[in-house]
C-alpha cells in the first residue's frame, strides 16, 4: 500500500491541509507503544510487527470511507488509531494514546479562550459559504451559528458551547450544503456524550433547528427559520397553519379544523422541546411527524426536500395526537389539553401506533390482535388475509394455530392426508416481510402452538438455519402454549400424548382441570385405537428440547395456557388460545364465520414511572392523577379507532380491553438507590403495580358510571367482585393449592370491589406491560421493566447508532471525583460494565449492575409480584449470562410455579463482546441530515449477539416489537 494518497487531504486543526501520510499513522504508533512499555519497544518484532498491522488496518478504513477519497480531519485518523489499538487489545496503550488526546485537546481549548477575540475566532473561518436548496451560495452566518449553539446549551450543566463551536469549526469548508452544516452541527455536540451526557440534550436541540427550519418553510411556502426563542412566541400562530396545511393536504381528519385551533395553540408549551435528549427527537424526527409535499404549482426548493418535509414539530405532533384522542369528547378542547399535558411531559406515552395515526384521515391506533385459524382452507387463507390487513396499519400480530390439523390427519374433502400446520405457517411468515406498515416498521407475527399438537417438534424447529428452508419461517416469531398439565407431567417424569386437532377438538377450548380431565380421556382412548394420529414421547425430553430451541435459536417463547384462562376476566364468555406479538396481551379469540369470529384487539399505552419517584418515593397522588387521566385516553381509542376488518372491530366495542402499562423501571429503582437485584426491589414491583392497578381499575369504573359499561360485562369476574388479585385464589385452586405467590395487599380493595360491582368496568382488561422500545426512547428513559443493559454502549434502531450512557452512574461518579477520561476508557474496556473496574465503590457496583450480572431468578420474582396486580400480562425478559441445561430449567420452572402468564425472549451473551473504540463519531447514521460529513468509527457494541441468532437484539431494526 502506498504511504501516500496525493488525492486525499488531511485538513489539521489550523485549517491548513496536507497530503495524506500513511508513514506519520506508523511513527505516531510506535511512540504510544515506546511511551508505554519504554525504549525495549523500539527492538521489538512484536510491536514493529503490530504496528505494521495497525497502521494498515487504520489505512484501510480511512481510504475507503466514501468522502475521504477528497478529504479527511487529523481527529477522524487519530480515532481510527485509538480503536485499532482497542481492537486488537492493546488496551494500555490504548488508555495512554486517549490521555494523550484529552491533555492535548484541553490545552488547546485554553489557548483559544486566552488568544482568541471574538473577531479573532470569525477570522478563524474567512470566506465560509452555504450552499442553500436552490443552489445559490450565501456567507456563513457566524453570528447565529454561534448564538444556536450558546442557545442549545442553556440550562445544562457540565457542557461547553465553545467545544461545540470549535468542533463545528473543524468541519467547516467554503461551499458547504445546508444540509452538511446541520450535520455538521449535530456531530459536533454528539462527539461529548461520552464526556457528559447532557451533551445528547446539546445535540437534540440542534436537530430541533433544523426540524424547525424545515417545517416553518413548508408551512410558510418560503425559506423561513426560528431559534427557539423567537419559536415560543410563534409557536400557536405555526400550529395553526400546521392544521390547516394538513388538513387540506388530506393528512390530517377535518375534523380537527373544528377545534379552537387558537384556544389549543395558546395551551401547547414551547419549552418541552427542550426535553430531549438525542435518540428520542431523532426516533420522532425519522418516523413519527408528518411529512408534507409541495402543493400543486410549488416548487421543490420551496418545499425543501424531494422525499417530503416533515412540518410538524414535537409540541404540534403531542397536540395532535391529543386532539384525535379528544373527537367524541363532551369537551374536546379541554379533554385535548388534559391528554396534551400528559404526553408532552413525558408522564405517560401512547404506544406506537396511536403515536403515528392519531388524528389522521386513517386512525389505527391499535397496538395489538389476536386472532384464531380455522382448521379449513377458508379459514386460514382468510386468517392469512386478515394479518395482511392488520399488519399495514401498524399492527403487531399474535395468530392462535392450534386448531389447524396436524401431518398425517384425515382430509375429508379429498381423501388424502394433511401436510400439517407448518407449510401454512411459511406462508403466513412471508406475508408478515411483504406487508411492512408503509415502510414504517417491518410487518410482524407470532405463532402459538398448543404443546399436546401433533406438529409440535417441527414447530420448535421452525427458527433453526438448517434444515429444510420450506419448512422454516425465519422471520416470524414462535410461542408454546402450555398447559399446566405437561408441566406437572415434566416434573413427575411421565409421558405425553401428542394429537392432531381434528381426532381431539375440545382440547382447544378448554383449561385447569376440565382439560386435564379430557386429555386423559383421549389417552385412553389411543390406547383402546380409537383415535389415529397420535404419538407418545417423554415430556421431560419435549421440554428439554424446547428449552434447547429457545437457546439456539430464541424460539418459541414459553408461555402458559392455564394462568391466562383461569385469571381471565372473560372467561364467561371464551378462552384465550395466545398471546399477541410481545406476550403481554391475554384476550379471548375465536374462529368461525360471521358474528362468530372474533379478532382480539388491544390499545396499549405506558405510564413513565421514573417521573413518578424521586429520592423519598413514589408520588401516589401525582401517580393515580396520570393513571386515570391515562385510561380515559385508551378507552377513547376504542371509539375513535379505524379497524381495517370487521372481525376486530366487533371484538373491541362488545369488550373494550385497553392495557395500561409502564416503562422507565430501573430509573425509578436508580432515582431511589435501589438495586434491581435485591428484596427492596421486587417489594417496589409489587407496590408501584398495585397503585397502577388499584387506579387503573378505579378510573375504568368511573368510566363505567359515566358512560356504561362495556358489552359483556354481566357474568365477567369483575361483575362478580373478583379482581386480579383475588383471581389468584383461582389459579391455586387450579392448580390444588400449588401456587408460591406472595398475597399481600396495602391499599382499600374492599371499597373498590364494591365501587366495580356497583358501578360497572368500562373496560373487560385494563393492564399490560407491554416492551416499550420506542416510546421509552422518546421519553429518554429505560423500556418497560427492563433491567439496564450496559453502563455504556451503541444503541442501534431504524433510525441509526446511538452513543447510550448511563446519566445516573456518570452523576454518581462525578459527585466521588471519579469521572474522567480514564473511567470512559475502562468502561469501554469491559464492556460497559462497572464491576471490573477497582476504584469504583462496591455500592455503585451493585446499584449499576448490568443485565447479564443480575441473577434472573430476580426477574422472575420481581415479575410474579407485578403479576398478581394484572389483568393480563407483561414482556419479560430473561437475561442468563451463561446459559445450561440446568439454569434453564430452573428458571423456567419457577416462572410457571410463580404464576406467570407468559415470558418473552431469553437473552444471553455473545462470545464476542463489546468492540473497543471511541466514541467519537460512532453515531454514525444518522437519517435526518446528510451522512457525507460524518466520520466512521465502529460501534461500541451491537447491543445483544448470539450465534444463530439466539437473541432479539435490543431495538432490532427487524423486530416490529421492539419499534
Amino acid at each position: 500500500m502506498s504511504a501516500t494518497h496525493p488525492h486525499t487531504q488531511v485538513v489539521r486543526r489550523d485549517g491548513a491541509t496536507s497530503p495524506f501520510d500513511a508513514s506519520k499513522i506508523a511513527v505516531a504508533l510506535t511512540k504510544a507503544f515506546l511511551a508505554v512499555e519504554g525504549p525495549q519497544a523500539s527492538d521489538s518484532t512484536r510491536v514493529h510487527e503490530t504496528v505494521e498491522e495497525l497502521t494498515h488496518q487504520v489505512v484501510t478504513s480511512l481510504t475507503r470511507h466514501p468522502d475521504l477519497g477528497r478529504i479527511c480531519h487529523i481527529e477522524d485518523i487519530q480515532d481510527q488509531v485509538e480503536l485499532a489499538l482497542m481492537r486488537a487489545g492493546e488496551h494500555r496503550v490504548a488508555r495512554a494514546y486517549v490521555l494523550y488526546r484529552e491533555e492535548h485537546a484541553r490545552a488547546r481549548i485554553e489557548r483559544e479562550h486566552a488568544t482568541v477575540s471574538d473577531e479573532a475566532e470569525s477570522q478563524a473561518v474567512p470566506d465560509v459559504r452555504v450552499k442553500g436548496p436552490d443552489g445559490e451560495l450565501q456567507p456563513l452566518d457566524l453570528g447565529r451559528l454561534t448564538h444556536l449553539v450558546e442557545e442549545s446549551c442553556a440550562g445544562l450543566e457540565a457542557v461547553s458551547a465553545s467545544s461545540v463551536l470549535t468542533e463545528v469549526h473543524r468541519n467547516l469548508y467554503d461551499g458547504i450544503t445546508l444540509a452538511e452544516l446541520e450535520l455538521a452541527l449535530v456531530m459536533a455536540a454528539r462527539t461529548f456524550v461520552e464526556t457528559d451526557p447532557a451533551y445528547s440534550h446539546v445535540s437534540a436541540r440542534l436537530l430541533l433547528d433544523k426540524l424547525r427550519r424545515e417545517a416553518l418553510t413548508f408551512v410558510s411556502g418560503t425559506p423561513d427559520e426560528a431559534n427557539h426563542e423567537e419559536m415560543a412566541a410563534r409557536y400557536p400562530r405555526y400550529f395553526r397553519d400546521y392544521v390547516r396545511r394538513a388538513v387540506r393536504s388530506e393528512l390530517l381528519d377535518p375534523e380537527l379544523e373544528r377545534f379552537d385551533l387558537d384556544r389549543l395553540g395558546g395551551a401547547i408549551r414551547p419549552e418541552r422541546d427542550l426535553a430531549f435528549q438525542f435518540l428520542g427527537l431523532q426516533t420522532l424526527y425519522d418516523r413519527y411527524l408528518i411529512r408534507g409535499y409541495p402543493e400543486a404549482g410549488a416548487t421543490a426548493e420551496a418545499d425543501g426536500q424531494s422525499q417530503g418535509s416533515r412540518f410538524e414539530l414535537p409540541q404540534a405532533f403531542f397536540m395532535r395526537v391529543a386532539m384525535g384522542l379528544s373527537l367524541r369528547e363532551d369537551d374536546p378542547e379541554a379533554r385535548a389539553i388534559e391528554f396534551y399535558e400528559l404526553l408532552s411531559s413525558f408522564d405517560f406515552m401512547c404506544s406506537t401506533p396511536t403515536l403515528f395515526n392519531a388524528g389522521t384521515t386513517r386512525p389505527q391506533l391499535s397496538s395489538c390482535f389476536l386472532t384464531t385459524v380455522a382448521d379449513d382452507l377458508d379459514g386460514i387463507f382468510s386468517g392469512i388475509r386478515n394479518n395482511a390487513l392488520l399488519s399495514k396499519y401498524a399492527g403487531g400480530l399474535g395468530n392462535d394455530w392450534t386448531p389447524v390439523r396436524g401431518m398425517g390427519a384425515h382430509i375429508k374433502g379429498t381423501n388424502g392426508h394433511s401436510q400439517g400446520v407448518v407449510p401454512f405457517l411459511k406462508i403466513a411468515n412471508d406475508t408478515a416481510v411483504a406487508v411492512n406498515q408503509g415502510g414504517k416498521r417491518k410487518g410482524a407475527a407470532c405463532a402459538y402452538l398448543e404443546t399436546w399438537h401433533i406438529d409440535i417438534e417441527e414447530f420448535l424447529d421452525l427458527r433453526k438455519n438448517t434444515g429444510d428452508d420450506r419448512r422454516r419461517t425465519h422471520d416470524m416469531n414462535t410461542a408454546n402454549w402450555i398447559p399446566d398439565l405437561f408441566l406437572q407431567r415434566v416434573e413427575a417424569d411421565a409421558e405425553w400424548t401428542l394429537f392432531s386437532p381434528d381426532e381431539v377438538p375440545d382440547l382447544h377450548g378448554l383449561y385447569g382441570p376440565a382439560f386435564a380431565d379430557a386429555y386423559e380421556a383421549y389417552e385412553r382412548s389411543a390406547e383402546r385405537g380409537g383415535i389415529k394420529v397420535h404419538r407418545r414421547v417423554r415430556a421431560v425430553d419435549l421440554w428439554r428440547r424446547m428449552l434447547t430451541m429457545l437457546f439456539e435459536t430464541g424460539h418459541p417463547w414459553i408461555t402458559f395456557k392455564d394462568p391466562c384462562n383461569v385469571r381471565s376476566p372473560q372467561r364467561h364468555v371464551g378462552v384465550v388460545h395466545s398471546s399477541n406479538l410481545c406476550t403481554e396481551i391475554t384476550l379471548n379469540t375465536s374462529a368461525g364465520a360471521g358474528d362468530q369470529a372474533e379478532v382480539a384487539v388491544c390499545n396499549l399505552g405506558s405510564v413513565n414511572l421514573a417521573h413518578h419517584v424521586g429520592e423519598g418515593g413514589v408520588d401516589e397522588e401525582h401517580l393515580a392523577r396520570t393513571v386515570r387521566t391515562a385510561v380515559r385516553a385508551l378507552d377513547n381509542v376504542l371509539d375513535v379507532n379505524f379497524y381495517t376488518i370487521p372481525e376486530a372491530r366487533r371484538s373491541n366495542l362488545r369488550h373494550r380491553p385497553v392495557g395500561l402499562g409502564l416503562m422507565g423501571f430501573q430509573d425509578a429503582l436508580f432515582r431511589q438507590r435501589i438495586p434491581m437485584s435485591s428484596e427492596r426491589a421486587v417489594e417496589f414491583a409489587d407496590t408501584t403495580m398495585e397503585l397502577i392497578s388499584y387506579h387503573a381499575i378505579a378510573a375504568s369504573a368511573d368510566l363505567a358510571a359515566e358512560r356504561g359499561s362495556y358489552e359483556t360485562y354481566d357474568g365477567s369476574l369483575w361483575s362478580r367482585g373478583i379482581l386480579p388479585i383475588d383471581s389468584l385464589e383461582l389459579l391455586a385452586d387450579a392448580r390444588d393449592g400449588k401456587l408460591d405467590v406472595d398475597r399481600s395487599t396495602r391499599l382499600d380493595w374492599d371499597a373498590l370491589r364494591e365501587r366495580v360491582v356497583e358501578a360497572g368496568m368500562r373496560n373487560s382488561n385494563v393492564m399490560a406491560i407491554a416492551p416499550t422500545a420506542t416510546i421509552s426512547n422518546i421519553c429518554g428513559v429505560g423500556q418497560s421493566i427492563e433491567p439496564l443493559y450496559r453502563n455504556l454502549f451503541v444503541k442501534s434502531n431504524m433510525s441509526g447508532d446511538f452513543t447510550a450512557i448511563n446519566p445516573y452512574l456518570v452523576h454518581d461518579l462525578k459527585e466521588l471525583g471519579l469521572w474522567d477520561a480514564v473511567m470512559v476508557t475502562d468502561l469501554k474496556y469491559f464492556d460497559g460494565s462497572v464491576g471490573p473496574i477497582d476504584r469504583i465503590p462496591a455500592e455503585l457496583k451493585a446499584l449499576y449492575a448490568t443485565a447479564f450480572e443480575i441473577d434472573p431468578t430476580w426477574l422472575v420474582e420481581a415479575a410474579a409480584r407485578r403479576q398478581k396486580w394484572l389483568d393480563q400480562a407483561q414482556s419479560l425478559n430473561l437475561y442468563v449470562a451463561a446459559p445450561s441445561g440446568r439454569k434453564l430449567d430452573a428458571l423456567y420452572r419457577l416462572a410457571w410455579r410463580r404464576g406467570l402468564k407468559t415470558t418473552y425472549y431469553l437473552r444471553s451473551q455473545s462470545a464476542t463482546h463489546v468492540e473497543k473504540s471511541t466514541l467519537r463519531g460512532t453515531d454514525g447514521k444518522l437519517n435526518a441530515v446528510s451522512p457525507t460529513v460524518s466520520p466512521t468509527v465502529a460501534p461500541v457494541t451491537q447491543v445483544y449477539e448470539v450465534d444463530e441468532g439466539a437473541v432479539c437484539a435490543l431495538d432490532d431494526l427487524d423486530c416490529e416489537a421492539c419499534q
